[in-house]
This record gives structure tokens, C-alpha cells and sequence, in this order.
């Protein structure tokens, strides 16, 4: 049995608040899912996240905008490298002229037979729109900002891992998670992560022996990790296990992240990976359904923190 059935979100560091906020929302049309901070640590950081209007599990990607601790991180290999999110088939001449317009060079390209859209975020990270015909997902339509359903985002198509060694990863991806090998190119290969309705998850490897080794800390300019749905705590649990029992003995125990419970871990390129699942209440713990992502939001433990916390954040107009 599958202990995975797709993504949960994505996570980055970032640099500027605003210009996180305004490249997720304005540009790529995406909504304001939760505005909470930073929970490990003690920099009074925010942590944002953008996705459907609900907030569906596999649309979901989240930041922590860094500009104001000053922490810079290095983008290398042993790191995953692009964020790549699904468009519908046929749209990507509307995003190139969209996004360029915007002001956010993008440029067509291929891989894997799939057109995708190629930019990046106002800190560097590297962003792919992908036209998946597997995926069977409604669109994001945002009509504030001028996205309609024919054009809009699916959500998560996947990640780039780039790896010195490519033996190691993809023996990973096939025997402790469980996906699927689809495809090889001069590059590497596409791994599918099983699900029952589309082809529409996937991990691209890149076999990179030449850029320096990227940066694993919570350090802006970089992706932090890649998060896959256990969709509940048994199939965490048996994941965990499973990983263990290979010997990957480094799964975290569980960490509660208010919406979500998670365990994290190195994959043997140095990606992290977390496994995480949605609690019960979801979004809607500390703000009502219909209005998730409005407002600032502390966990319980950080409630003694809140004035301090809040006059050390970046200022930003949401």
C-alpha cells in the first residue's frame, strides 16, 4: 500500500515580505491561505502561505521571507533546486506574456515531453508553470487578479532535486517512498508519486557534479523542503518506519505545526523531505473557514511572544 498519496506543500526561504507576497498573489494569482510566523527558533519571522482559496492539501507553498535577519543562503546541488507547479494544457503563452508584462522574465521550454513556463522568484529561486495533461485538478481562478479558470494553477506539479549522485536518490524514491520511475533524460529522471487520479506529482533528479554544495539551513534564496501527504498519522508512522528499517535513521520525531503534524528527514542527495498530515480543523483552528489567511496568527506556545514578535517582523502591506 502506498503511504503517500501526493503533496502536502512546498516551503522556501525567501527574501523581501512584500515582494513574496505580491510574486504569489498578484502574479501567479494564488490566495492568502495563513499568515503565522516562523516556529522553530527565535527570530520573530513570518511564515506565509499561498494556494487555492480553501486551501487544498497539493496546492499549498509556504515561505519564510528572511530579508530582515539578513540570513542568505548558497542555491547549489545536494538541494532542491526548482519550485514547478501544474497549468493547464495550453496556457503557457498566457503566462510568458503575463508574466513578463508583470515585469518577471519567463521564457518556454521543455522537458519530459511537457511544455512548462520558466521564471524565477524575486530572490532567485527557480519557479516552472508545467502543462501536465495527467492532471485532472479545477484551476485556480483568482478573477481580482485577472486569472481565470482556463488559465489559472492546478497546484503542486513537483520539485527539481539536484544530486551529486544519482544512485543513491532514485534507490530512495523507489524502495523507501514507494514512487514510481517514469522517465530518463541527459538530465537525470522523473519519478511519479502514485495516486489514484492522474499523473500529476512528481520529483524531477538532476545529476549536477559541478555547482557548489547549497545551503540546508533556513537561509533566504533557497528551497527548505519538499512535503508529501501521509493524508493521515498511521501511514506516517509506517512511513517512518519504513525509512528506519533501511537504515535512514535520521526521521525526526513528529513536530506539531498547528494545522499539521510533521516528521522531516535528509534524503540521501540532501533534500529535506517532510511527511506531514492535516489535522482535523485544518486552516480553520485559529480562523473561520471562510476567511483563512486574513489575519495574523500565533500558535498557543508563541501567545506570551505576540507584541514582541510583531514589532520585530518585516512591515508589509497584505
Amino acid at each position: 500500500m502506498a503511504l503517500v498519496s501526493g503533496y502536502h506543500h512546498l516551503t522556501m526561504s525567501t527574501h523581501g515580505v512584500q515582494e513574496d507576497y505580491d510574486f504569489y498573489t498578484k502574479a501567479l494569482g494564488l490566495y492568502s491561505v495563513k499568515r503565522t510566523v516562523l516556529f522553530d527558533g527565535v527570530l520573530p519571522v513570518y511564515h506565509l502561505y499561498y494556494g487555492s482559496k480553501n486551501g487544498d492539501a497539493s496546492t499549498i507553498i509556504t515561505t519564510f521571507p528572511f530579508k530582515k535577519p539578513g540570513v542568505y543562503g548558497r542555491r547549489g546541488t545536494n538541494q532542491t533546486r526548482t519550485i514547478m507547479q501544474a497549468i493547464p494544457v495550453g496556457s503557457a503563452d498566457y503566462w510568458v506574456d503575463r508574466l513578463n508584462k508583470q515585469g518577471i522574465p519567463a521564457t518556454k521550454g521543455d522537458r519530459f515531453g511537457l511544455t512548462r513556463v520558466m521564471f524565477a522568484h524575486p530572490c532567485g529561486i527557480p519557479h516552472e508553470l508545467v502543462e501536465n495533461p495527467g492532471d485532472m485538478r479545477k484551476s485556480i481562478a483568482n478573477p481580482a487578479q485577472g486569472v481565470s479558470e482556463a488559465h489559472g494553477i492546478k497546484g503542486i506539479y513537483g520539485g527539481a532535486v539536484a544530486v551529486m549522485d544519482a544512485t543513491a536518490m532514485e534507490e530512495f524514491l523507489d524502495i523507501g517512498m514507494q514512487f514510481r520511475r517514469e522517465g530518463t533524460d541527459d538530465k537525470g529522471s522523473l519519478w511519479v508519486v502514485p495516486q489514484n487520479d492522474g499523473l500529476r506529482s512528481v520529483i524531477e533528479i538532476i545529476t549536477d557534479r559541478d555547482s557548489p554544495q547549497g545551503t540546508w539551513t533556513l537561509a533566504g534564496g533557497t528551497v527548505h523542503h519538499l512535503a508529501f501527504n501521509t493524508e493521515t498519522e498511521e501511514n506516517q508512522i509506517a512511513l517512518k518506519a519504513r525509512l528506519e528499517g533501511m537504515g535512514y535513521t535520521d526521521v525526526s520525531e513528529q513536530k506539531d505545526r498547528n494545522y499539521f503534524k510533521s516528521m522531516y528527514m535528509r534524503s540521501p542527495g540532501g533534500a529535506l523531505f517532510e511527511l506531514a498530515w492535516t489535522v482535523p480543523e485544518g486552516w480553520a483552528k485559529d480562523e473561520p473557514a471562510d476567511a483563512i489567511g486574513k489575519s495574523l496568527v500565533f500558535p498557543p506556545w508563541f501567545e506570551d511572544r505576540r507584541a514582541e514578535m510583531e514589532a520585530g517582523l518585516e512591515p508589509a502591506n497584505f
